[in-house]
C-alpha cells in the first residue's frame, strides 16, 4: 500500500528504501537514517527494490547508480513507470549532461557520492516537503506569467481570460503544474491521471496534451507554457 494514501507496514515515520549494493554503506545509511528519525530499509538490486515499491511503497527512495543487475538509469525508469514515488539519486560521476539526464528521466534530485549524512538528510527533506505540499487540500493557486491556474476550484485563465478544460486535460495540467520545477516522464504522468492500469495509455496522453495546447493558445511547434522534451515527457513553465 501507498504509504501517502493509507497505512504503511513501514509505520506511521517517513519510510526510505536505500537501494546500495555496498553492504556496508548500506548499513551505515540505514542507520543514520533511523538515526534521523526515518523508517529506513535496504535492499541490494534493483530488481529487489522495484519488487518492494510495487507492494509496499515507500515514501522515499535512495538509488544507487551502480547497481550489480541493472544500470541505475535503467532502473529509475522503470520504478517511474510503475510509482510515483519520490527518488534522489547517488551517483559517483559529475557529469552534468548525466545529471540532467536523470531529472529528466524522473529523478527528483540527486547526490554526487561521497555525500554526508546532513546533506542527505537536507536534500531528502526538500523532496518530501515538495512531495507533500502538492498533495495539500483547499485552494491553491500557481501562476506562470501568462497562465493562472487555481488548483482547488479547477479554474484556468490565460491572458485573463477563463479556458474551459474538461476533467482528463485539468488532471493533465494540475500534475504537471505541482511538478512544474522538472520535467514529467509520459509514464508518470499517465499513471498519475489514468492510474496504475494505464497499458496501452502513452498515446491518450498525447491526445489530451494536444487539446490542452490547444485551448492554452499554443502548439508544439510555437509553445509557450507547455514544453515537450523529446523521448521523455513535458514540462510546464512559466515561459517557453
Amino acid at each position: 500500500m501507498n504509504s501517502r494514501h493509507g497505512q504503511s507496514t513501514f509505520g506511521p515515520a517517513p519510510s526510505v528504501l536505500v537501494v546500495e549494493d555496498d553492504p556496508d554503506l548500506s548499513t551505515a545509511l540505514v542507520e543514520a537514517l533511523r538515526g534521523a528519525g526515518y523508517r529506513s530499509r535496504g535492499v541490494f538490486t534493483a530488481l529487489e527494490a522495484l519488487r518492494v515499491i510495487a507492494h509496499d511503497e515507500p515514501d522515499i527512495v535512495l538509488l544507487d547508480l551502480g547497481l550489480p543487475d541493472l544500470d541505475g538509469a535503467d532502473a529509475l525508469r522503470m520504478m517511474r513507470g510503475a510509482s510515483n514515488v519520490p527518488v534522489v539519486v547517488a551517483t559517483a560521476r559529475r557529469d552534468e549532461l548525466r545529471v540532467v539526464q536523470l531529472l529528466n528521466a524522473g529523478a527528483d534530485d540527486y547526490l554526487v557520492k561521497p555525500f554526508s549524512v546532513p546533506v542527505l538528510l537536507a536534500r531528502m527533506g526538500a523532496v518530501l516537503r515538495r512531495v507533500r505540499g502538492s498533495g495539500e487540500s483547499g485552494p491553491r493557486v500557481v501562476s506562470l506569467g501568462a497562465l493562472l491556474i487555481d488548483l482547488g476550484l479547477r479554474q484556468v485563465h490565460v491572458d485573463g481570460r477563463p479556458v474551459a478544460l474538461n476533467r482528463k486535460e485539468f488532471d493533465v495540467l494540475r500534475y504537471l503544474a505541482e511538478h512544474r520545477d522538472r520535467v514529467v516522464p509520459r509514464a508518470e504522468l499517465v499513471a498519475a491521471v489514468w492510474g496504475r492500469d494505464h497499458s496501452g495509455r502513452e498515446q491518450s496522453v498525447d491526445v489530451h496534451v494536444s487539446w490542452l495546447r490547444r485551448k492554452l493558445g499554443e502548439s508544439a511547434a510555437v509553445p509557450r507554457h507547455l514544453l515537450t522534451v523529446r523521448g521523455v515527457g513535458f514540462r510546464l513553465v512559466e515561459q517557453a
